[in-house]
């Protein structure tokens, strides 16, 4: 997909907090989890916000490339579950997967085969990942790239029009 048939979507510190302490809301009444695991790296800031929220003390990482800056490609996992939470989980503990955006279902496709009887939430979804997810807050389109705040600086935009004034 080229840039200008891109639509974009920025989120700042303050929404992105919002959304993520939504999201523990709707978790609330699920639990109590065993343990967090968070897809690193943008699952790091909402399933730390989760932890907090819900007071799980058990906060775990799994590391999953799958984009160079703005594009997808091929899959690595580069710092798998670790054993605890694996043998946790089989031991029928409650582990609650976060991310912050599920898009195509890749990762999380990865991530639930890991963990299959994992709960799975993000804070936005996409319509080809929207299936991999158990629990989210804001549907995007497909075509929409979502700008965490950590992507961005503060800078002048030009109006959507395109015109200066």
């Amino acid at each position: 997909m080229n840039q200008s048939s891109q639509k974009s979507f920025p989120v700042t510190w303050d929404q992105f907090h919002r959304d993520s302490r939504a999201l523990a809301w709707r978790l609330q009444g699920l639990g109590p989890f065993d343990a967090v695991v968070a897809i690193a790296r943008g699952g790091l800031v909402p399933g730390a916000i989760v932890a907090r929220e819900l007071n799980i003390r058990v906060v775990e990482s799994v590391a999953v490339k799958s984009y160079d800056h703005q594009n997808q490609g091929e899959i690595k996992v580069l710092k798998a579950v670790s054993p605890d939470i694996i043998a946790k989980s089989k031991e029928g503990g409650k582990i609650l997967i976060v991310d912050d955006l599920v898009d195509t279902g890749a990762t999380a496709r990865i991530v639930r085969d890991m963990l299959p009887g994992a709960h799975f939430a993000t804070v936005y979804a996409k319509p080809k990942g929207r299936d991999m997810v158990d629990t989210f807050i804001t549907e995007v389109s497909q075509d929409t790239w979502i700008f965490f705040p950590w992507d961005l600086d503060v800078a002048y935009v030009p109006p959507i029009s395109g015109g200066t004034d």
